[in-house]
């Protein structure tokens, strides 16, 4: 081979790898996280009475100072109505997720899980394909006893895998955005 057929064929497969190498791809556009510092559950008694505030507060976020997490006390052989309200208070003004989280409901699911016998959670609330939320609950109670109450959210959980659609995060897969576990009394 001849020293310009060397070169030309140098250029040639240079030229060959500039074009494949600017080829135009797609923008990955990553799905950031928003951040949660404070979430509220309000469980407002059926029978009447002042409600009870499940909540969890972090203001710094990960990492500073200790996230504030009040239990509560709760009737034997009670029907609570609950509500959830999601918060990013590192925003001015205040960022209020729940609406986000409603919006995208198909994208998420709270979870409940209680150490309590007898304390069951059930969804008030779905999707368009009828999955549940939980943005809207009614919490019941039986017999008393102390314990734990963990609620987890989930981002793009499978809805459709077994359990899930009754509320078991076994098989959600997904991200958690947010996990909470509350003490609670039912006396």
């Amino acid at each position: 081979m001849s020293k310009i057929q060397t070169i030309l064929a140098a250029f040639f497969v240079a030229t060959i790898l500039i074009i494949s190498s600017c080829k135009k791809e797609d923008p990955v556009i990553p799905n950031e996280e928003e951040v949660i510092t404070t979430l509220k559950y309000t469980l407002t008694p059926d029978s009447g009475g002042t409600p009870i505030v499940l909540s969890f507060q972090d203001l710094d976020g990960e990492g500073g100072n200790a996230p504030i997490i009040t239990g509560g006390t709760l009737d034997t052989n009670a029907t609570y109505t609950g509500s959830m309200e999601l918060l990013n208070e590192q925003e001015n003004p205040v960022d209020n997720l729940t609406a986000e989280i409603n919006e995208e409901n198909k994208d998420h699911q709270f979870f409940f899980q209680s150490t309590i016998p007898g304390l069951s959670v059930d969804y008030n609330d779905s999707d368009a394909n009828g999955h549940p939320v939980g943005l809207e609950t009614t919490l019941t109670t039986t017999d008393a006893g102390t314990g734990t109450l963990k609620i987890t959210l989930r981002h793009q959980p499978d809805k459709f895998a077994s359990g899930v659609p009754d509320g078991d995060i076994t098989n959600a897969g997904g991200e958690t955005d947010i996990e909470v576990i509350f003490d609670v009394n039912v006396q």
